[in-house]
Formats: C-alpha cells, sequence, structure tokens
C-alpha cells in the first residue's frame, strides 16, 4: 500500500509534540475510568499506611529504663512500662541484654526548648517511644543496623508495585491508541499535519507525565498519611528513596513507552497487540517479582539497581535499606538515560517504518530496514 503524505504544514516539531501530548493529555484526564482508578489508588495507599499504623500501636506496652528524673517524661502514658536503675551504665547494659527495649536517661546539657532527657537504643530508633514525648529527644543508637526486614519488605514491595501498575497502565493505553489509529486509518490523516516521530514524542511525553503525575499524588498521600500517624522518624527515612524513585521512574517510563508505541505499531489489529507486546510486559514484570523473592539479597538487588529495566525499582531499594554509596545513584540514572536515548531512537525507527503498513503483522527486520 502507497500512501502520499503531504508536507507536515507549518507546525515546528516542538509545536506538533506538544500538541498530540495535550491531546493524550486531556483525552485520559477526562477519562472516567482514569480518575476513578487514580482515586482508589490514592486512598489505598493512604489508608493501608494508616491501617497498619493502627495495628501497630495496639500491640502490648514498650518497656524501658529509666534513670532518676528521667521516667518523669512517660507519667502517665499507658503504652510504655518503665523499669528505674540507679545508673546510665545499668540502663545501656539493659538495653543490651534485651531486657528492655530503650532506656531512657537524663541529659544534661540539653538546648532551651528541648526535653532534658536522652533515649538510648540498640539498633533502631524506637519511634513510639519518641512521639509519645511532645519534643522530641536527642537519640544515640549503640549499634548500626540495617533496616527491619518487614519493613524492607513493605519498602521495595511498594515500589515495586507502583512502578508495575504505572507502566502496564500507561503502557497499555499507548498500545491500544497506536494500534486503534493504524486499524481506523486515522494516522493517516494525522501524518498529513504531524511527522511520525513527533506524533510518537507526543505520545510518550504525554503518557509520560500521566504516568508521574499519578507517581507523585501516590507520593504526596503516602507523605501526608505518614505525617498524620506521627511517623515522621520513618517519613525521613523514606523520602530520598521516594525522591530518586520519582527521578528514576521519570526517565525509565520513557524507555518503557517508546517500546510499548514501537511493538503496537508493528500490528494493526487489536487482537494481535497480545503477542508483540509480551516481551515488553516481562521486561516491566521481571522487576516486580525479583524485588518481591529477593529484596534481602543484596547481590540481585545491587545488579537490579544497575540494569536500565530494574533500576527504577533496585536503586531506591537499595538508597532506603543503605546498601548505596553516595555514587552510585548518579551512576545508575545515566546509565538509565543513555539506554533510554539508544532505545527511543530504535523505537522510532520502528514506528515510523511500520506505521502505515497495514493487514499483517510488520516483521522486526523489515521495520528496522525501512
Amino acid at each position: 500500500m502507497t500512501t502520499t503524505v503531504s508536507p507536515h504544514s507549518a507546525l515546528t516539531t516542538r509545536a506538533a509534540v506538544g500538541l498530540v501530548a495535550s491531546r493524550e493529555i486531556s483525552s485520559k484526564v477526562r477519562s472516567k475510568s482514569f480518575q476513578i482508578s487514580t482515586a482508589i489508588l490514592v486512598v489505598l495507599v493512604a489508608a493501608g499506611i494508616i491501617i497498619a499504623n493502627l495495628l501497630s500501636s495496639s500491640g502490648d506496652a514498650t518497656r524501658i529504663a529509666a534513670v532518676g528524673d528521667a521516667a518523669d517524661s512517660f507519667v502517665g502514658i499507658e503504652s510504655v512500662e518503665v523499669e528505674a536503675v540507679s545508673t546510665v551504665a545499668q540502663a545501656e547494659q539493659l538495653v543490651l541484654d534485651g531486657e528492655v527495649e530503650a532506656a531512657v536517661v537524663p541529659l544534661v546539657d540539653a538546648e532551651p526548648g528541648t526535653p532534658a532527657v536522652e533515649i538510648i537504643a540498640l539498633d533502631a530508633t524506637p519511634v513510639s517511644l519518641v512521639q509519645a514525648l511532645s519534643i522530641a529527644p536527642e537519640v544515640r543508637l549503640l549499634q548500626e543496623a540495617p533496616v527491619d526486614s518487614g519493613l524492607g519488605f513493605l519498602i521495595a514491595f511498594g515500589f515495586g508495585i507502583v512502578f508495575f501498575t504505572a507502566a502496564i497502565t500507561f503502557g497499555g493505553t499507548i498500545a491500544q491508541s497506536v494500534v486503534e489509529e493504524k486499524q481506523t486509518r486515522i494516522v493517516e490523516i494525522l501524518l498529513t499535519a504531524v511527522p511520525a516521530r513527533a506524533l510518537l514524542a507526543g505520545k510518550v511525553v504525554g503518557n509520560s507525565a500521566l504516568a508521574l503525575g499519578q507517581i507523585v499524588l501516590i507520593a504526596i498521600a503516602a507523605a501526608l498519611a505518614l505525617m498524620l500517624t506521627g511517623q515522621d522518624v520513618l517519613l525521613s527515612d523514606l523520602g530520598p528513596a521516594a525522591v530518586w524513585f520519582i527521578v528514576f521512574f521519570a526517565v525509565g517510563f520513557v524507555l518503557l513507552a517508546a517500546m510499548f508505541a514501537a511493538s503496537a505499531s508493528l500490528v494493526s489489529r487489536m487482537e494481535d497487540t497480545g503477542s508483540v507486546l509480551q516481551p515488553v510486559m516481562w521486561l516491566v514484570m521481571l522487576p516486580y517479582f525479583l524485588i518481591i523473592f529477593f529484596y534481602d539479597n543484596e547481590v540481585v538487588v545491587g545488579i537490579m539497581s544497575y540494569v536500565p529495566f530494574s533500576s527504577p525499582v533496585g536503586m531506591p531499594t537499595r538508597i532506603f535499606l543503605g546498601e548505596a554509596l553516595w555514587w552510585e545513584p548518579y551512576l545508575s540514572l545515566a546509565l538509565l538515560a543513555a539506554s533510554a536515548v539508544v532505545i527511543v531512537a530504535i523505537g522510532a525507527r520502528i514506528y515510523e517504518n511500520s506505521l502505515l503498513r497495514t493487514g499483517g503483522r510488520v516483521k522486526l527486520g523489515e521495520a528496522l530496514r525501512g
């Protein structure tokens, strides 16, 4: 089939990309399914954090050791059981022996406006004790320890499920849009006004903006829920990892979006999309399953943090667990960005060479050769 495409009017490439992107965004935002699904995701995240905090706070009282007047800070607090000791050394020994969860000792050189006590813990900040005080005291840890395994799994699982859900949802939207335009032959009309590469770029930019916006909404909901439940300590620990996750996702989704669009352009019927999208789906699903089964394996997560398709999940997880050196996120992000540039260029070639070819499935080699 031969199609004559007229010159692309007076639209610049940037204007064409912006026009297509705004069309993708407006059509999706007006969709009831998108609005409802986004609201459900935000509510589920916030509700999950609040419910988990309520369940954890309904347990037994926290047993602590207190020296002298330090015990007065916890008078009337039913969730704390105090054992009085005479010296700081005795209190520290009880913590080391595991007989108490923490110790509270007088702080002689406390600054004005801060509690005149210090909390001593073994290897993790006792969040419940800090929350029990109106003003958070200084905390001194006797040992450095990795993040609690249960909490580490929840954070890793959270990064994995958010990445998986957003990539599948918005990647599927791009693929469906491409096939529908080919099947109805609307693409022939679009290409008279917009170059093929600008059409692809607009779809990628528009859906990337939507996906990133949804991720930011989820992050804001999680932060508000943590602050509402008084989990400021966890929020401060999670904050850097969450910011890096958003940055990695913004770059990584562009890579995946180009692959979804290029793969979908190889077919002209909606029922054929499953076969061409299967390799891309596996690349999206692989990080999700790896992080679930190997979240506590430093070797596996370390490899994941540098592989472009899994680094948006692997590197933020390592940052939260404290396993990544300061320079590693920057190196991983550079590798991801370079990979995105290469894959977008290849995807654009496939998309451009396959878009006007209808009928049977276009072979990948033919699409690359043009």
